[in-house]
């Protein structure tokens, strides 16, 4: 297969692959997040969140509303099954009333009205406050007057509606308002005929101090659980301050001041007061737009990594296409390389045969021929089965004490002819009384041998061949050096990769198995040594092969890592 028709079936399968990771990944995935990030617009725009977030505070005041209101008519409850008969002394009727008042701090007066007259009794600890005591001394004639008017028609209005009847208001105490809320009930056991009835005023100072704290910080901390830990405030103020600067009758921790994000007027029994709930320190349009963004931002960290994952699949993908493509060219290469100098070998041998060769000088060089393509033949083998070793982890090296000097003239002999048949000037430079090395003989030649190849393979005008043999500082190095065709920077770093071939035309046009420099890389390092490579494209290549000097043990040890 010719470069030109490779490139276009290469690139046919990098638009399949491109059109397969489209169709079944990025639009699936491309979609996904357009319907996200429009709905994620859309909740931006039509304000939901804020919508939800009021709907669920106004729920949750209803039944705030609902529990306080509990609370206090279950007060009343107990203090109304304790109240006095009026057919009672007037000390039982004053024992009994004060006793009310000293179980349940939550009333600040409490009267019983009948045919008598007003009774009051209020809470003892507050009659030394004046505007109380003038509430406590004023009371009497009040309700005398009221419910000698209304007192039947009031009676009748708490028998109908089965529950006590709430009127409250705002007092002036000091120049301070002061709310109060009053719950006139029917007396039980009294006949329903008599006009009896009973009144039960809750204390200013303990629904503000207590009763509504109490109750709103329960509220509060349920809510906050409710909300996933947000932080809620709430208040209690009057009805009649909504749209105005409020002034809290009872807050909770971290209010602060300002208006709150919901609230709700309260029924009886405390009319005349408002619940309302908000978050601290932020809002709920605050909240919402902080809840889009971070989606937002979500949504783009998802779309990255798609994308980032679509990107890193393809160069998987690609890398494992391009590793395929170099295998099978392997493959095709090693065959072309086996098919050669078996052809040969059978050629010559076949002449020899038929006794065509009659001269002695003839058969010696079809015997020459055939010895050293059969060398040609071992030493392919021999890289393939290398490979196979190292690849899988079984590759051993045996190291022995060697001159150095003189494996890299064995070696240089045995392939001088192959060199010279091909044309090649070869200049050889081994410095004299180099030290003794720790290799694996085997190895290095065949290092070599590979080196020497690759030089006589991509040398196309200029033949030269360079050897040179040398020690520097704790090194010897050995130096293979041609004026060939060169590399490209870009190639330099990856030659030494299995199966990589350079880009070159001529590198493509030469068989070859694409394992000679990986074997060289290997060996090298095995020895506790490296393999470089300096190269200027068109004017040739010098690959650079150091080998530490030091003991059995040492470079033993460096290798076998």
């Amino acid at each position: 297969m010719t470069l030109k028709k490779r490139k276009i079936l290469g690139g046919f399968n990098r638009y399949r692959l491109l059109l397969t990771l489209g169709v079944a990944v990025l639009l699936p995935a491309a979609g996904l997040i357009f319907v996200n990030f429009n709905q994620l617009r859309s909740l931006e725009r039509d304000k939901v969140l804020e919508a939800t977030f009021h709907r669920e505070f106004n729920e949750y005041l209803a039944i705030s509303e609902k529990q306080a209101a509990k609370k206090a008519y279950s007060m009343l409850d107990e203090a109304r099954a304790l109240y006095p008969s009026p057919d009672d002394s007037t000390s039982e009727k004053e024992r009994k009333l004060d006793l009310i008042l000293s179980k349940c701090e939550c009333f600040g007066h409490l009267t019983l009205f009948d045919e008598k007259g007003a009774l009051v009794r209020s809470q003892p600890k507050l009659m030394n406050d004046k505007y109380f005591r003038k509430e406590h001394d004023s009371s009497p004639e009040s309700y005398n007057l009221w419910f000698k008017l209304e007192g039947k028609s009031l009676l009748e209005q708490t028998r109908k509606k089965g529950r006590p009847i709430f009127y409250s208001s705002w007092l002036k105490r000091d120049d301070v308002d002061v709310y109060s809320s009053a719950a006139i009930f029917s007396v039980p056991g009294v006949a329903k005929d008599r006009v009896v009835l009973g009144v039960a005023t809750f204390d200013s100072n303990y629904l503000k101090e207590h009763l509504f704290p109490q109750m709103i910080e329960e509220l509060r901390a349920k809510k906050s659980a409710d909300q996933g830990g947000n932080p809620l405030a709430m208040v209690v103020f009057p009805s009649d301050a909504e749209g105005y600067e409020i002034k809290p009758f009872a807050a909770s921790s971290g209010y602060g001041h300002g208006k709150p994000e919901v609230s709700r007027k309260l029924d009886e029994p405390f009319h005349g007061l408002s619940l309302g709930i908000k978050f601290q320190g932020t809002s709920i349009k605050e909240l919402g737009e902080t809840w889009i963004h971070r989606n937002f931002i979500i949504l783009g960290i998802l779309s990255l990594m798609i994308i980032g994952g679509l990107v890193l699949t393809k160069h998987i993908v690609s890398k494992e296409m391009a590793v395929a493509k170099l295998k099978s060219d392997f493959v095709s290469n090693v065959s072309h390389e086996l098919r050669t100098p078996l052809a040969l070998i059978r050629l010559y041998a076949e002449t020899l045969e038929l006794g065509r060769i009659t001269t002695q000088d003839k058969k010696d060089q079809y015997y020459r021929i055939i010895r050293k393509e059969s060398e040609r033949l071992t030493a392919l083998i021999n890289n393939i089965l290398d490979f196979s070793r190292i690849e899988a982890g079984r590759k051993e090296y045996e190291f022995r004490e060697t001159d150095i000097a003189e494996l890299v003239r064995n070696t240089l002999d045995s392939y001088r002819y192959q060199v010279e048949q091909q044309g090649f000037a070869l200049e050889e430079s081994i410095e004299p009384d180099l030290p003794r090395v720790w290799v694996d003989r085997e190895a290095i030649a065949r290092a070599l041998v590979n080196l020497v190849n690759n030089a006589l393979k991509y040398s196309n005008h200029e033949k030269f061949l360079g050897v040179k043999l040398y020690k520097e500082q704790s090194v010897v190095k050995l130096e293979v050096e041609d004026h060939g065709i060169g590399i490209e920077r870009r190639d330099q770093s990856k030659i030494f990769e299995k199966f990589y071939r350079a880009g070159d035309p001529l590198v493509h046009n030469t068989k070859g198995s694409g394992l000679g420099l990986s074997l060289v890389r290997h060996i090298s390092q095995a020895h506790g040594g490296d393999i470089e490579v300096e190269s200027t494209p068109g004017r040739g290549s010098r690959f650079i092969l150091s080998l530490p000097l030091g003991t059995p043990n040492l470079v033993h040890a460096e290798g076998a890592a």
